[in-house]
């Protein structure tokens, strides 16, 4: 009997804004230990991705690890996987730019080592069918997908050993499935268990296994150090492997090598679609919930088997819909990218746009890093260098267009020094207010939601096991099943941006306030505004008006803003205040006529990570607030 061809396949990303010192812990403490003792080992061929951000780290900050790479490289015991060059994920990308990215990486590799790469890390492993075209046109000849992409489109998992062939558009491009029972395996179970596996595996007549996953997991996740070095998982794996090679039960093979050498599955058309976790957590929290509910329904014998599949959450492009807060920078990356192509894709532009089309800040999981605000922030910076050399010289202007693209018309003020975003139909609130030399936009704050899992850790709260029973490291779902919480955290009934105008008792307690758990008397948060634009050289003046309230933005050439209200103080009842609340990323000078009274709290936010559950400090909420009977008031920003 032959050996089972075994593809062994390695993802190192850090993301784009990232903490200097969490490269330096991940190289030290993963990416240098496992490489080095994997070579040790000779357990070799493997396929290695590493981003583009942490390449251009190692390059400033670690370049014996990358000569470390290289001549592995050399020496064909490691295959280099192409992708996006800053990990977008490709499908939420224009066409032009996904080629871009791609070439941006396959050129760097061929620059720093040589090597002319033509296989990809796809991230996320986020798939829609139109990228097989548009893969094949960048040069990639094959792409590694979860084997969940296939049984949700039917297949059977006793197929899925072999690569596939897909196209769009007559463009070929073939598909290696990542086998989930190997990655839940590698490395939180024995190595006795893989081994167990891959001869099953052997036994049953297949040719082919595919293990390709994040190298965070060999000891950069909580307890995974411990697990995979200190209490010996890695010693283990690398003799039990290297016995399996060596009793002819497993041939370690690079992609290409298998792609050449096994027999193509044949025809196969994915659906959209990613791996298990992320599609539970794109959902929104209601449905997420429902989801969980029908799963324990079914029972766990029933999800082990072939139905599972069946069972799914929803597509990585809903994150847009359940956050505004990635929409808002999603959609401004695209028309940034639009704008640049327009204007002759000047080199710097285009770069710092490439940067902000880094996943990570766009969703939220366990990973993810939507809920982190310096990647967030990293983001906005990013794109605040592309405008301002887009923008360069350029006079003030007040664009109408739907941004966004919900259905409803934003006002888009721009010019040389600034860019901010009106949203007259939610409260003529500011959403976007960047200065381009500040490299900030101050309205980049989280709102703060109910998830999913805040409810599901209010009731596991008295439960201490994790469901790992000392027999590994916790891998994903022991994770998620883990979070616990004693009382359920603040939430905000409405989003959070520059400006939004509220008529509040005037007994209503700022503990009270600042918790979310107050009725208004009124708001005018979700009120659709009449806008009235006049434009000159030098200031933009936005009327805005609705329901007894008239509200006037006034941006000038140098960036600064003056905000100024009128209201019927005659229909307020006595005892009433009028408050605004801006959310803030970053300081910024508030000046006030007449004085206002001022509240302000950090705004906090307990989100799921892989650590458990982290409570992050997104900003700063400032509310200035005046006696209703004073009819108007004016704020002087910055």
């Amino acid at each position: 009997m032959k050996p089972l061809d075994l593809v062994f396949g390695v993802h190192f990303h850090q993301p784009v804004g990232n903490f200097d010192h969490v490269f330096d812990e991940h190289v030290r403490d993963v990416y240098l230990p496992f490489l080095t003792r994997l070579a040790e080992a000779d357990l070799l061929p493997i396929a290695l991705h590493v981003s583009g951000p942490l390449l251009d780290w190692l390059e400033l900050h670690n370049g014996a690890y990358l000569d470390l790479i290289g001549r592995l490289a050399s020496e064909g015991k490691v295959e280099l996987l192409a992708s996006g060059y800053y990990e977008p994920v490709l499908a939420a990308l224009p066409r032009a730019d996904r080629l871009e990215q791609i070439a941006w990486m396959r050129e760097a590799l061929r620059h720093r080592f040589g090597v002319a790469a033509t296989g990809l890390w796809l991230t996320e492993r986020v798939w829609e069918p139109d990228l097989a075209g548009d893969l094949a046109e960048a040069g990639v000849t094959y792409a590694l997908v979860d084997d969940r992409h296939f049984l949700v489109a039917g297949f059977r998992r006793d197929q899925l050993h072999a690569p596939w062939r897909t196209e769009h558009n007559g463009r070929s491009l073939a598909l290696f499935p990542i086998d989930e029972l190997l990655r839940y395996l590698v490395p939180f179970k024995p190595p006795a268990e893989t081994a167990q596996y891959l001869r099953g595996l052997r036994a049953a007549g297949h040719r082919l296994a595919v293990l390709a996953d994040d190298g965070e997991k060999f000891g950069g996740w909580p307890g995974t150090k411990a697990w995979v070095y200190e209490r010996g998982w890695l010693t283990q794996f690398l003799a039990t492997m290297n016995a399996s090679r060596a009793n002819g039960e497993i041939r370690l093979v690079t992609p290409s090598q298998a792609l050449r050498e096994v027999p193509s599955g044949g025809l196969a058309y994915l659906p959209s679609a990613s791996y298990r976790e992320m599609e539970t957590w794109a959902l929104p929290p209601e449905a997420a919930l429902r989801l969980i509910r029908l799963e324990a329904d079914l029972g766990a014998e029933r999800l082990a088997g072939p139905d599972s599949a069946l069972v799914r959450g929803t597509h990585w492009r809903n994150f847009m819909v359940k956050y505004p807060e990635a929409n808002r920078m999603h959609k401004k990356m695209l028309a940034l990218s639009a704008l640049c192509r327009r204007r002759g894709d000047p080199p710097d532009a285009r770069r710092a746009i490439g940067h902000a089309q880094c996943n990570d800040a766009y969703w939220h999981g366990v990973f993810g890093g939507l809920y982190l605000p310096h990647l967030r922030h990293a983001i906005w910076h990013h794109l605040a260098v592309a405008e301002g050399v887009l923008r360069a010289g350029e006079p003030l202007a007040c664009e109408e267009l739907d941004l966004d693209g919900d259905g409803h018309v934003e006002l888009w003020v721009h010019c040389a020094a600034f860019s901010a975003l009106v949203s007259p139909t939610r409260g003529g609130s500011i959403e976007e207010y960047t200065r381009f030399a500040a490299g900030v936009n101050y309205a980049a704050v989280l709102t703060r939601r109910r998830e999913a899992y805040h409810e599901a850790a209010l009731a596991a709260a008295q439960a201490a096991a994790n469901g790992n029973g000392g027999e590994g490291a916790p891998r994903i779902p022991a994770i998620e099943q883990s979070v616990r919480l004693t009382q359920l955290p603040p939430l905000d009934a409405e989003d959070r941006a520059l400006f939004v105008d509220r008529m509040l008792p005037e007994d209503l307690a700022q503990e009270a306030y600042a918790s979310g758990a107050y009725q208004p008397l009124r708001s005018w948060a979700h009120a659709a505004f009449a806008a009235t634009v006049r434009s000159s050289s030098e200031a933009v003046e936005i009327t805005l008006v609705a329901d007894g309230l008239t509200k006037v933005l006034r941006f000038a050439t140098d960036g600064t803003l003056a905000v100024s209200y009128r209201w019927e103080a005659a229909a307020v009842p006595h005892g009433v205040v009028f408050a605004t609340e801006v959310s803030l990323s970053h300081p910024l000078e508030l000046r006030t006529t007449p004085p206002a009274e001022a509240w302000s709290f950090p705004i906090a936010t307990v989100a799921k990570s892989e650590r458990g559950l982290d409570q992050t400090v997104q900003g700063e909420s400032v509310t200035l607030r005046w006696p209703a009977a004073a009819g108007g008031a004016m704020i002087a920003v910055g």
